[in-house]
């Protein structure tokens, strides 16, 4: 017979079922089978469910003895996330809901591209729940009308963003509407059920008119009565930070500290720029590379293709030498993310069981012409030996780490070493091409202007006297466009929808410097303590063998075992 879990393990098994039934919607993003008929309660009641599972599962935690190191892990890890979230969750965040990335808004869409399309099974799925959209979408709009009533307004600035977002899924920004070209996709499969294809009809007609209604909702309705006021203070911004990073920074000391990592990138950015236009700028070597017919790709489906090939041949290349990858997720797929949602890149990981795998999605925000020099290091980080390889790796852990371990993300932890995960292919050679190595660059470039600006706009913080950009003038969304845009690596229209996306979910742009900076230091302490014994390959295979976890617990962590991973579970 199979050994007895530890109570700690079958809480965490306990919880993650719970949270499953009541969250379907990221149930089908992490990857949770048995859900995939089912659409999250977003309404007030459904908001209160899942307060009252965080709230029961801590005071359980709390009272379980904690029997090996691999508990004492769990715990940690499970204490530390939903102690974050009950902070927002007794703040009244979940009642503002609105934001142009990562809000059930967008989740109600995108469960629907994760799910699997190849048999009749499948279809009579998504039929399932594509029928319960619209009661969704209504719960959806009833917590906003809590919310204005309880005065818990999202900006004005998002609800109209995410008001277009339902728009064009609804079909009225001249994309084909989201749910009826899903349904349509039904008769090119071949499948023999003349019963289907009308029901899939008929709820992907409902599913629109739901997402329309949703939209002339928030056009009609909420935005007029939102503030136009983005940021959110210190309070609420603290707890948005200790939920993104698993931590809590100094935030001072952050932002001094991205300005000076902004001035050392781009001081190295110019002297690479010379050698690619020699005696030109930052702007003209961009210039230059975007030029460079030899260096793009023309076409939507060339251009996955190009991703596609270059992950793959990425695998190959790391695995056996730099680290060991498991069979089962070798395959990481490029997709073309769906019209309408935000401009940023994302990365979908693979199901719990891994029939699904891992993807990459690319939004072209209409582009048809590709310059690559911006994308291979874009790759690495969504991919291998990125989010991906983190991802999907804990994946195939099993019983070493409870299931909680192997299915929750923390921002910090995650987005830190996917940028991480870039800097170490400049470590070892791969982005050696002065273009390629200049997209590395403007990608760090990046994400220090990010860290500046989500803790200068939100905090209403001045921008330094010894710069000269603005010096001294307070933060102001403009300003935050103005000094993005020049730093973008993929045009003005893609900065324009990341500044929507800072002012809309606070802390989440800073978790990807924040979060390197801590795994840079991990690094570096682990060296130092082990000296000649360091080995960065075994450190990789450890430190990534904790699972994701905070930033505060991934430092403890690391300081007490080396690059040892914990012991097995019991």
């Amino acid at each position: 017979m199979p050994e007895a879990r530890s109570q700690v393990f079958a809480l965490a098994d306990r919880y993650v079922e719970a949270w499953a039934a009541l969250d379907p919607l990221a149930a089908t993003a992490r990857g949770v089978a048995g859900h995939d008929t089912e659409v999250t309660d977003l309404s007030p009641r459904g908001i209160e469910a899942r307060e009252e599972l965080t709230r029961q599962t801590l005071h359980q935690l709390r009272r379980l003895p904690i029997e090996s190191d691999a508990d004492r892990l769990a715990a940690g890890v499970l204490a530390e996330r939903l102690d974050a979230q009950l902070a927002l969750d007794d703040a009244g965040e979940p009642y503002r809901p609105l934001r142009v990335i990562g809000s059930p808004l967008q989740s109600v869409r995108q469960a629907f591209d994760l799910m699997a399309r190849s048999s009749a099974d499948d279809w009579v799925a998504i039929a399932d729940r594509m029928e319960r959209v619209p009661h969704a979408l209504t719960g959806f709009r009833h917590t906003l009308d809590e919310a204005l009533r309880r005065g818990l307004h999202a900006a004005r600035r998002q609800a109209t963003a995410c008001a277009e977002q339902a728009a064009t899924w609804a079909g009225l920004r001249g994309a084909p509407a989201y749910f009826v070209a899903l349904a349509d996709t039904f008769a090119g499969t071949g499948i023999d059920d003349p019963a289907l294809g009308p029901r899939l009809a008929e709820a992907a007609a409902a599913a629109t008119e739901a997402v329309e209604v949703t939209a002339r909702f928030l056009f009609d309705d909420y935005a007029p009565r939102a503030p136009d006021d983005d940021a959110v203070g210190p309070e609420r911004y603290d707890r948005f930070a200790r939920f993104s990073l698993g931590a809590s920074p100094d935030l001072q000391e952050t932002y001094e500290w991205g300005w000076a990592e902004l001035a050392r990138i781009e001081a190295e950015l110019a002297d690479l720029a010379d050698r690619i236009v020699p005696g030109g700028s930052t702007a003209e070597a961009r210039a230059h590379l975007d030029t460079d017919p030899a260096q793009a790709v023309e076409g939507v489906d060339a251009f996955r293709r190009w991703l596609q090939d270059l992950m793959d041949r990425t695998v190959d290349e790391l695995d056996g030498t730099h680290f060991d990858i498991p069979g089962p997720i070798r395959r990481v797929e490029a997709m073309i993310a769906p019209p309408g949602g935000a401009a940023a890149m994302y990365y979908t990981p693979p199901s719990e069981d891994l029939t699904r795998p891992g993807r990459t999605w690319y939004p072209t925000l209409g582009k048809t012409r590709f310059p690559l020099w911006p994308e291979v290091t874009t790759a690495f980080h969504e991919g291998v030996p990125g989010h991906h390889l983190q991802i999907g790796q804990v994946r195939v852990l099993g019983d070493r780490l409870s299931r909680f371990q192997r299915l929750t993300f923390v921002s910090g932890h995650g987005e830190g070493w996917a940028l991480y995960a870039e800097r170490l292919m400049d470590e070892l050679g791969f982005l050696a091409d002065p273009g390629t190595r200049f997209g590395f660059l403007t990608s760090q470039q990046f994400r220090a202007a990010r860290v500046v600006i989500d803790i200068g706009v939100h905090l209403g913080m001045r921008l330094p006297a010894g710069q000269p950009f603005h010096p001294g003038e307070r933060w102001t969304p403009a300003l935050a466009l103005a000094f993005l845009r020049p730093r973008s690596p993929f045009g003005d229209a893609f900065a324009a929808s990341e500044i929507d996306r800072y002012l809309g979910w606070p802390a989440q742009a800073i978790s990807y410097k924040v979060g390197e900076r801590a795994w840079l230091e991990c690094r570096h302490d682990v060296a130092a303590r082990l000296g000649p014994a360091f080995d960065l390959r075994a450190f990789h295979a450890g430190a990534l063998g904790l699972g994701n976890l905070g930033l505060d617990l991934l430092r403890a962590e690391l300081g007490r075992l080396g690059a040892v991973p914990p012991e097995p579970a019991p």
